[in-house]
């Protein structure tokens, strides 16, 4: 190891791996299918509320709609934390529908289960989660695609759905703050959609996470039970990589893994990133509200699988990692790996998954994973750092979270493969005065400060 490399060199050596920036935009090798059908796949992330951890809301369909027809690219239920998909974008659903051009899309949101709100409270020591029922204004909201970018769907052809729940402007706020009333919050359902392909940025698919269904060897694929109540299949290639020394042939039935990767003609994902989170049956993710000695760390629960018995989402557990000895981070194995990330990295406002055994009603850890999260906030003034051309940084302020673990504004660091949405990278940031951001990469801990810094791989300036 080089011990002698600082925070800020390894990094840099961070910022050049593209296995965490972000997935490759590998081309289809599936074969389209033989009919006059186009499919659509959906993809959802959040325009976030930096207090809101979780906002679950459950569709209970997507119609695509245009001046003589409609198309259902989502029927089946589904209920989606857009409070975890901050700048991360998962697969929502895939469908066939009639060839056509699309220009509005509809959604229909289930009242019964209402929308649920778990926020930040930052008045109690160490900061607690609140919780709200969402009441909608409508059950049902129509949105048109951009001016002059409709959905086009061709014969045997694969288009996408991006959506973007703008929590920001479906959430009742005053001054920033969330308006609570008797438990309660008023929920005018905003959303921008997009249409994409999978190749774009906002096609792609950053984390998709599931238990292993089965294993194909022979046709280099594999099944996973996905989180929104759908199987996936997932294909694997010679570009696909792996954590540690896993393959193909390291992933067992019922093990859990997370996937990036580019969605196909047929529905599947060909992955190119595949993590094996756990064999142990069991795990939990969320972020950090708290580190104490041994490490004992208090969590938001923001997925699992295996505990809900004892440890369901949207709760707020405590667990001892004092025996785990395994740390890694995302897709990332490289040497530095554990230069950056050990039981005395651990900070206030970085997620996490814990993965281990689940016996007796009892949850044993035995690895923590670091993962891509967004940190939303406001640019500082005058605070952005250009070293050569994207690669540099500035600081961010009013991530709920992550100011009150920094104690104010925290740092960003940036690099020549980082992606910027909706600005000229880093020389565009600059005179961009007090932007509002969303910056999704990795939270680490700085230990000369003792205050939690990000590497981002993707910086997107809000409207």
């Amino acid at each position: 190891m080089k011990k002698f490399l600082s925070l800020a060199g390894l990094l840099a050596l961070a910022l050049n791996f593209a296995a965490c920036n972000g997935v490759s935009n590998s081309s289809s090798s599936s074969t389209q299918t033989q009919n006059a059908q186009g499919q659509v796949f959906t993809t959802g992330e959040d325009a976030p509320v930096s207090s809101v951890v979780a906002f679950n809301i459950t569709i209970n369909s997507i119609t695509l709609n245009n001046s003589s027809s409609t198309a259902l690219v989502l029927s089946t239920p589904t209920t989606v934390d857009f409070g975890r998909l901050v700048g991360l974008r998962s697969l929502l659903g895939f469908n066939s529908v009639a060839p056509g051009t699309y220009t509005s899309a509809t959604f229909t949101f289930a009242t019964n289960p209402a929308p649920s709100i778990n926020y930040v409270d930052l008045t109690t020591t160490p900061p607690s989660i609140g919780t709200a029922t969402g009441t909608l204004s409508s059950p049902k909201v129509t949105v048109s695609f951009p001016s002059g970018a409709p959905l086009v769907v061709g014969s045997n052809g694969l288009a996408g759905l991006h959506i973007d729940f703008d929590l920001r402007q479906s959430l009742a706020m005053n001054n920033g703050n969330l308006v609570i009333n008797n438990g309660t919050i008023a929920v005018t359902p905003t959303l921008d959609v997009v249409a994409v392909s999978a190749a774009s940025d906002l096609g792609q698919i950053t984390e998709f996470t599931g238990n292993i269904v089965s294993v194909n060897s022979s046709a280099n694929s594999f099944v996973i039970q996905g989180p929104y109540g759908f199987q996936e299949t997932i294909d694997v290639n010679s570009s696909t990589s792996y954590n540690g020394s896993n393959s193909l042939g390291s992933l067992i039935t019922n093990g859990i893994v997370s996937v990036e990767g580019t969605v196909q003609d047929d529905g599947s994902i060909l992955a190119s990133g595949v993590e094996l989170i756990t064999t142990d049956k069991a795990f939990i993710s969320g972020r950090i509200l708290a580190v104490s000695p041994g490490p004992v760390v208090t969590m938001f629960v923001g997925e699992e699988l295996g505990t809900s018995a004892t440890i369901p989402v949207d709760s707020v557990y405590t667990v001892d990692l004092g025996l785990v000895s395994t740390y890694d981070i995302c897709f990332i194995d490289n040497w530095f790996t554990n230069e950056l990330f050990t039981g005395s990295s651990l900070v206030v406002g970085q997620r996490i998954f814990v993965g281990g055994t689940y016996q007796g009603n009892t949850f044993t850890p035995d690895m923590v994973s670091l993962r891509r999260q967004g940190v939303i906030g406001s640019l500082v003034a005058n605070s952005v750092n250009i070293t050569s051309g994207n690669q540099g940084n500035y600081q961010m302020t009013n991530d709920a979270l992550m100011s009150y673990s920094a104690g104010g504004p925290f740092t960003v660091y940036t690099g020549n493969l980082t992606t910027f949405v909706n600005i000229n990278g880093l020389a565009g940031l600059q005179a961009a005065g007090a932007a509002n951001l969303i910056s999704r990469g990795l939270v680490f801990y700085d230990p000369n400060t003792q205050k939690p810094i990000v590497w981002a791989g993707r910086v997107r300036v809000l409207p």
